[in-house]
């Protein structure tokens, strides 16, 4: 292909960010009639609605018996930070760091909170640290899905039945859209605004049984601010987990969540939505097995997203380019796509390698990803044509 031959095939829905996401297909305004705004969130009818999404979402996600969900501040960085706040203390910590996000768990964890005894299993971008390392007398801290580095952890078998420690699992790309084994997880956080679609600002906090009796017997030694604090008099503040809030939440916006879940139900459930994600990413690796001059920032078939696909050139010549050349090489193959009205916001996190990342979420209509990948191919050779008219 060279850059005269632009595809005339263009996605129906060009938003392939991976956070905020795209709405799912046939999403409208519509879907917020319902919302009770300009309402006391603390009265029956209003913690009803926050009720009837946690019951939703237990159901959806097939929680085991006895788990808690609770809607919470600040998207899922404000869960993941009530979860370490609140339980790292009494054991030692392993915290597995392969990707942007799981290494600023890292940060809060020594730098912050300042622990003295952690360990950090380290990864670069594309892999995964060695599982076989992690000591379950301890507790673990980890991403189920790295949303920079497109590495996700192939399943919970390296995670034993009888820990002693508890598993703490930033899940926020891989909820809906990955086969998350519930037993195997003590804390699980998520944002409505990945795998759903949703809107941002909202956390989503799964606690097990173990998590809860942690949080029970134990006492942190540092303040706990109100925003993030779990317990009064020593036991779970349960109302956060039927329908009370910690603060003040956009009944808007839970009302698109709930619009989201009812996209799930329609869809099959959790195993629809999985099967759609694995759908979708199955386009883009079909597509990279035949395309010479790309190649997954994952090195392990079995690690590979199926949310946040992440991608890097591998054509001699512009691997050749300084590092900063191969950023500004990729940057621009994606300002091409968003000129043309094909792909939004799908250069390479910042802190990630040059690259591309396409989100191939439960909302993402596979068509629109096939329609895509001829779109990648010229705006790749439009580019490499540019540079070597520029030599």
């Amino acid at each position: 292909m060279t850059s005269s031959n632009k595809p005339t095939r263009r996605p129906e829905n060009p938003r392939f960010s991976s956070g905020p996401c795209t709405k799912h297909k046939g999403w409208t305004l519509d879907a917020l009639n319902g919302a009770l705004l300009g309402r006391n969130h603390r009265q029956a009818d209003t913690k009803g609605r926050i009720a009837e999404a946690l019951a939703r979402t237990g159901a959806l996600l097939e929680l085991p018996e006895g788990y808690r969900v609770g809607l919470v501040p600040a998207s899922d960085t404000g869960a993941v930070e009530m979860a370490l706040w609140n339980l790292l203390g009494p054991r030692g910590v392993d915290v597995l760091a392969w990707e942007a996000f799981s290494a600023d768990w890292v940060t809060d964890i020594v730098d912050e909170l300042k622990l003295a005894d952690v360990r950090v299993l380290e990864a670069p971008f594309g892999a995964l640290p060695d599982l076989a390392q992690v000591d379950f007398t301890r507790d673990v801290v980890f991403a189920w899905n790295g949303t920079t580095s497109g590495v996700r952890v192939p399943d919970a078998d390296w995670i034993p039945e009888d820990r002693e420690g508890l598993t703490i699992c930033d899940g926020t790309s891989a909820v809906f859209a990955q086969d998350m084994d519930w037993h195997k997880l003590d804390v699980t956080t998520y944002s409505w605004q990945k795998a759903l679609g949703g809107e941002a600002q909202h956390g989503m906090l799964v606690l097990s049984r173990r998590a809860v009796e942690r949080l029970e017997t134990y006492k942190p030694p540092w303040p706990l601010p109100k925003l993030v604090r779990l317990t009064k008099k020593g036991q779970l503040m349960e109302d956060v987990f039927k329908g009370e809030t910690i603060n003040t939440p956009s009944m808007l916006c839970l009302e698109d969540y709930l619009a989201a879940l009812s996209f799930v139900e329609g869809i099959g459930g959790l195993e629809g939505a999985i099967a759609r994600a694995d759908a979708n990413a199955g386009v883009i690796a079909d597509w990279v097995a035949k395309t010479p001059w790309v190649d997954f920032l994952a090195t392990d078939p079995k690690t590979r997203s199926n949310t946040s696909v992440c991608l890097k050139v591998v054509d001699p010549a512009v691997t050749a380019l300084s590092p900063d050349a191969l950023a500004a090489f990729t940057k621009r193959m994606a300002k091409r796509l968003e000129a043309e009205g094909v792909a939004y916001d799908i250069a390479a996190y910042r802190a990630a390698p040059p690259g591309l990342r396409i989100w191939t979420g439960t909302t993402v209509e596979r068509t629109d990803v096939e329609a895509l990948m001829p779109w990648l191919d010229w705006a790749f050779h439009a580019e490499k044509e540019a540079l070597a008219g520029a030599a």
